[in-house]
């Protein structure tokens, strides 16, 4: 794994599997290494991370492309370090999601003859634009796997036609993530505001790599800051892109918008918890959203996620006219019982991974 997302969502399963002694290895591709080590902290993590990559957090594509191959040549000549298997016992190599490090774990597991197991299988949004280009990834690691554990009963059927064998773990990893999150003491020196506003978390390539469409969103944003005071987690990469389209400036002058930078995952969960409403383009934030029964606007054309939809969750298309009606409408803030959403997904997926490594 590399990204935030995917360790937020990877942590209950790896500390399932440490609690049940089961032997593994955790290797990071270094994606987003500069605040790692924060949510290795709010998960209480304890095993030894091994890194294929430790220098700059990747924030363009240019710098993707070199990263991808070095990490790729990193794993198949260091097998034995990145990837041990001990003679004659079964091994399987754990990717999730749909980034750049879950196809390069898909492709070494293929080369190297390794069980390929993708966590998150099955999600689709249908169009290959929209987002990309985890779309295509997707695609590309449903062919690699041989394991698909898949968040529910839609995402189970979209992998019919694959040769995979299916487990349905009925909800994601997330579920328990979060669970973790909201069980975690009081953040006393997180930096909440006084009064009701709206959260916003904007990140994905297709939205903050085009000039065009990150100042729409912006001119969006404001457009709702009139009505709501606004908090803007800045992920690294948003951060250099609104610099060098020359957009930083004009929201660090604007009064009804506080800007913050990425945090940890259990001062995020808290933050977002207050919220009135919260305007994201990220899948992960709309599956906690709907989980804590908070009204999200997604600043996307399509999304590959069910949860949410049709309840909290309105897909924006850019579209003016919806994020006004968003903002006229906002439901009630209903939070969910976690408890009553069935069995953790987590102990699923380390139920049938246990037949590894033994």
């Amino acid at each position: 794994m590399g990204t935030r997302a995917q360790l937020i969502k990877m942590a209950p399963v790896i500390l399932e599997i440490e609690r049940r002694g089961l032997p593994f290895c955790l290797v990071f591709t270094g994606q987003h290494k500069e605040t790692i080590d924060n949510l290795i902290a709010d998960f209480g993590i304890q095993t030894e991370r091994k890194y294929l990559y430790t220098g700059k957090e990747i924030t363009g594509l240019v710098h993707m492309g070199w990263w991808f191959v070095r990490c790729l040549w990193q794993c198949l000549r260091h097998a034995d370090e990145f990837l041990p298997r001990t003679q004659k016992k079964k091994n399987a190599i754990l990717v999730h999601g749909d980034t750049f490090s879950t196809l390069l774990g898909a492709v070494v597991g293929k080369l190297r003859g390794i069980t390929v197991a993708h966590i998150e299988a099955g999600l689709r949004s249908g169009n290959i634009f929209h987002p990309f280009p985890e779309e295509l990834t997707r695609r590309a690691v449903f062919r690699l796997s041989d394991l698909a554990f898949c968040p529910g009963e839609w995402s189970y059927n979209n992998m019919e036609k694959y040769s995979a064998r299916r487990i349905n773990t009925g909800h994601n990893t997330l579920l328990d993530a979060l669970a973790i999150a909201l069980a975690a003491p009081q953040k006393t020196d997180a930096p909440f505001p006084a009064k009701a506003y709206g959260i916003i978390s904007i990140h994905r390539f297709e939205n903050i790599f085009s000039r065009r469409r990150l100042a729409r969103i912006i001119r969006l944003l404001e457009k709702a800051a009139a009505q709501h005071p606004l908090v803007f987690v800045l992920h690294p990469a948003t951060r250099k892109k609104l610099t060098q389209f020359n957009l930083l400036a004009g929201l660090e002058a604007n009064p009804r918008i506080k800007l913050l930078p990425r945090m940890g995952y259990v001062e995020f969960v808290q933050l977002i918890q207050r919220a009135r409403f919260v305007v994201t383009d990220g899948g992960s934030n709309q599956e906690e959203l709907s989980y804590l029964g908070i009204p999200t606007l997604l600043m996307r054309k399509a999304t590959e996620r069910q949860e949410g939809l049709q309840t909290t969750a309105t897909l924006c298309a850019y579209d003016e006219n919806i994020l006004e009606q968003f903002l006229l409408r906002l439901p009630v803030h209903v939070p969910r019982e976690l408890n009553a959403l069935g069995v953790s997904p987590t102990k699923l997926v380390v139920d049938e991974l246990a037949a590894y490594g033994n």
